[in-house]
């Protein structure tokens, strides 16, 4: 079998398009790559990585998502530069970090991170 590129789209439902735009603007740094249509915003995280939400009011607020990321403290600390704090910070018993923020209707977006260096 040979390698084959995999594209990740990651949908959350939202009950208020233009609010849940804005929020997770500052959550990821960035306005939505595109919109396929009036009532989704795809948000490039990475090559063939994306977040998309959805003007979907009857199934919005039961998203969980985890990024894994390697720049986990300075992400964190560049999200609270732009106003927006997580509800929960974890470590878990190996060490890996994970900070958990929740959007306007209440899905959950986490950011991991491998254990701190010694």
């Amino acid at each position: 079998m040979g390698f084959v590129t995999v594209d990740l789209f990651a949908g959350v439902p939202v009950s208020d398009f233009r609010v849940a735009q804005t929020w997770y603007e500052k959550l990821l740094g960035a306005p939505p790559a595109f919109f396929p249509n009036d009532t989704e915003a795809v948000f490039e995280l990475a090559d063939h990585r994306y977040l998309y939400i959805e003007h979907l009011p009857a199934r919005a607020g039961f998203a969980m998502l985890t990024l894994f990321v390697e720049d986990f403290d300075e992400r964190i600390a560049t999200i609270a530069d732009r106003g927006l704090q997580p509800v929960s910070v974890e470590t878990y018993e190996n060490g890996v970090r994970k900070a958990i923020f929740r959007d306007v209707d209440g899905n959950e977006i986490g950011f991991g991170g491998a254990p701190r260096p010694v």
